[in-house]
C-alpha cells in the first residue's frame, strides 16, 4: 500500500487563508455570538487522520441549551445561534423551529471516520496509478500530502475524474460509469448511532435515499479554472433546498438531510451555511445555470433574502436538516482539504426523487430481515442500477426547473 502523502503521522496543516465566498454563496457570521478566536486542533483518532488534519482559528457559535432553545421556539423569536446538542436525543421542538440541529459526537473519529480516510487514500493511490499508466495524468504525485495531491490529480484528469470518488452515479451513466462503493462508506451510512438520531426524525422504518455525495474539496488555489466554480463537489455550493434538487415526486416525502465533516469545518475552509427557519417558507424557485454562468442550481437572491449562518463543525458531529432549509457552502480558501458527506434518509415506502437509483432499507423495527447489512449487496445494487440506466437512459427524468422564470433571467 502506498501512503497518501509523505507527511509524518503527527503533522498538521496550518490554515492560513483569509476571506469568504462572495455573491450568492455569502453568509454572515454576524448571526452568531462569537467567542474570542482560538486555535482548535482536529481531535486525534488514529495516526492516519493526522496526515489530513487542519488547524484553524475557530469562532465559537452560541451553544443553546434545551431550555433556551425551547423558550426561543415558544416565543417564536429568531434563534440567536447554532442549535447544538451534546447527546443523541433530538429536541424535536427545536428542530421544527430552526429547520436543523447539529449533534456532536455522532461519529467516533478513530473507529468511524479514520477508516473512510484510509479507504479514500487507497482509492487515490489506485486511480492515480491507473491514470498515470494510461497516460492521462502527468504524475502520480505520490510524494504530496493528500489535499495537494488530490488537487493535482484532478487538474490533470479533468472534472470527470471526480466521479470515481463520489458515492452516487452522475450523468452520463454508461455500463462502466465510475462510482465508489467501499465498505467504510457503507459502514458510515448504516452506523447505528447515526440511525438512532435519524429514527427520532423520520420514524422506525428508515430508507437510505440515493441522493448522496462525498465532497472532497482541495484548496481552491490548487485547482485550475475547470473546477473552481461550477463543480459543486470541489467548489462552493450555491443557495438551495434539498427538496428542490430532486424530482417533483419527492414533495410528498419526509426526506431528511444528514451532513457531516470528515475533519473540522471552518469559515476559512468552506463550512456549510444555513438560513434558520427558512423551511417554513416552503419550496422556493431554483434557477438552473445558463451557458457562461458559474453555478449549477441556485435560489435567486431576490427570493432568498436573508443572509445565512455559518456552521463551523467539529469532527464527529453531524447536521440534521429539514429538506426545505436553505443552505450553501463557502469556498475552501485554506491550504487543507475540506471533506464532507451529505446523505439523505426517509420513511420506507415514500418516493425518493431519484427512482432510477437504488434506495435500500437501513433500519426496520417491524421486519429487520429487510435491512441491507452487507456492503457488497449495497455495491451490487448500484452496479445493477447502472446496467439498467445504461441500457435505457430515458428512465432518468430532468429537474423540475426550466430557468424560464422571470427571476432566473
Amino acid at each position: 500500500m502506498v501512503a497518501a502523502g509523505t507527511a509524518g503521522r503527527g503533522e498538521q496543516v496550518q490554515a492560513e487563508a483569509e476571506g469568504r465566498a462572495d455573491g450568492d454563496s455569502q453568509c454572515s457570521a454576524g448571526r452568531t455570538m462569537h467567542a474570542a478566536q482560538s486555535t482548535h486542533a482536529v481531535p486525534h483518532g488514529s495516526g492516519i487522520s493526522n496526515r489530513f488534519a487542519l488547524r484553524a482559528g475557530r469562532s465559537g457559535a452560541l451553544r443553546l441549551t434545551n431550555g433556551s432553545a425551547r423558550r426561543a421556539a415558544q416565543s417564536e423569536l429568531p434563534l440567536a445561534g447554532m442549535p447544538v446538542a451534546s447527546s443523541l436525543s433530538v429536541d424535536r421542538e427545536l428542530f421544527d423551529h430552526a429547520g436543523y440541529v447539529v449533534i456532536e459526537d455522532v461519529f467516533d473519529p478513530a473507529t468511524d471516520l479514520d477508516p473512510v480516510v484510509d479507504e479514500y487514500a487507497n482509492l487515490l493511490d489506485e486511480m492515480a496509478s491507473r491514470w498515470y499508466a494510461q497516460g492521462l495524468i502527468d504524475s502520480t504525485y505520490a510524494t504530496l500530502p493528500f489535499a495537494e495531491r488530490f488537487g493535482h490529480v484532478l487538474n490533470d484528469i479533468g472534472p470527470d475524474g471526480y466521479r470515481a470518488f463520489d458515492i452516487t452515479l452522475s450523468s452520463p451513466i454508461t455500463e462502466d460509469a465510475p462510482i465508489h462503493t467501499g465498505p467504510a462508506v457503507f459502514d458510515l451510512i448504516t452506523r447505528e448511532r447515526l440511525l438512532d438520531v435519524v429514527e427520532q426524525l423520520v420514524g422506525p422504518e428508515i430508507l437510505s435515499n440515493p441522493i448522496q455525495h462525498v465532497r472532497i474539496k482541495p484548496p481552491e488555489l490548487t485547482l485550475n479554472d475547470k473546477f473552481k466554480h461550477k463543480n459543486t463537489m470541489v467548489a462552493a455550493t450555491e443557495w438551495h433546498q434539498d427538496q428542490g434538487v430532486a424530482t417533483i415526486e419527492v414533495d410528498a416525502t419526509e426526506m431528511l438531510t444528514v451532513w457531516f465533516p470528515v475533519f473540522d469545518t471552518t469559515t476559512e475552509n468552506g463550512c456549510l451555511c444555513v438560513v434558520p427557519g427558512s423551511h417554513k417558507r416552503g419550496l422556493l424557485l431554483h434557477c438552473p445555470s445558463k451557458p457562461g454562468q458559474l453555478f449549477d442550481l441556485r435560489i435567486p437572491e431576490v427570493i432568498r433574502g436573508s443572509e445565512g449562518l455559518p456552521l463551523e463543525m467539529k469532527r464527529g458531529s453531524a447536521l440534521f436538516m429539514h429538506r426545505l432549509t436553505m443552505h450553501s457552502s463557502l469556498r475552501n480558501l485554506s491550504p487543507g482539504v475540506r471533506w464532507s458527506f451529505d446523505l439523505r434518509y426517509q420513511p420506507v415506502g415514500q418516493p425518493t426523487g431519484r427512482d432510477w437509483l437504488p434506495a435500500f432499507v437501513v433500519r426496520s423495527r417491524a421486519d429487520p430481515s429487510r435491512e441491507v447489512r452487507d456492503w457488497r449487496r449495497w455495491a451490487d445494487l448500484w452496479t445493477e442500477a447502472r446496467s439498467v440506466i445504461a441500457a435505457n437512459p430515458s428512465v432518468q427524468r430532468p429537474r423540475r426547473w426550466t430557468g424560464t422564470e422571470a427571476e432566473c433571467a
